[in-house]
């Protein structure tokens, strides 16, 4: 396993336990690099097109650009300053990425919980494999509070979050066509 600066390894082991799972299955989780961004929007495009079919329109998921605006943003999002509080990982099996998860502080400013899960994909080949609980401890701290939004309905998501203490909110919007639900965890430990 590979360790950065902003790293996987250091916070006295407490993540370890995640990535020993996801190292023994030839699983590797580590800080998403500017050179992972067209293995990054390939995940991103190819998870979208395989959870997302029936609920959001094909013109946008087969829209010969998803790709390319894909990278653009995890161009920027492994770029620009805006991004800077952001925690990005990746997962790798024999050098293809096959998941990318992402964090960071909420967009409301006066939300109650101190992170915000953005990103959490991994392909449905690689479902299973330690690739999603790996990825998810990559970009949160276990004592942060967070938030997330998860199509709904989406029960396979759904139950992945509730087995990682997330609960549903109540909260509900309409992202892009896609019905979602806040789901919420540690709110007792909120700023």
């Amino acid at each position: 396993m590979r360790c950065s600066a902003r790293d996987l390894c250091g916070n006295g082991g407490r993540r370890l336990a995640a990535y020993d799972s996801a190292v023994s299955s030839s699983l590797t989780v580590r800080p998403a690099r500017i050179e992972d961004v067209a293995q990054m929007a390939r995940v991103n495009v190819q998870s979208w097109q395989e959870t997302y079919r029936g609920f959001m329109s094909d013109a946008v998921l087969d829209d010969p650009g998803f790709l390319a605006a894909r990278e653009r943003f995890w161009t920027a999002a492994l770029t620009d300053e805006r991004y800077r509080e952001n925690r990005m990982a990746v997962a790798e099996r024999d050098d293809e990425l096959v998941g990318i998860a992402m964090s960071g502080p909420p967009l409301d400013a006066v939300a109650a919980w101190a992170r915000q899960l953005y990103v959490l994909y991994v392909s449905a080949a690689d479902h299973g494999t330690g690739a999603g609980p790996a990825l998810l401890e990559a970009v949160v701290e276990p004592e942060e509070s967070m938030a997330l939004w998860v199509a709904d309905p989406n029960p396979r998501a759904q139950a992945f979050y509730r087995k990682h203490g997330f609960v549903a909110d109540g909260a509900a919007q309409v992202e892009g066509g896609v019905r979602e639900i806040r789901m919420v965890r540690g709110m007792q430990q909120s700023r």
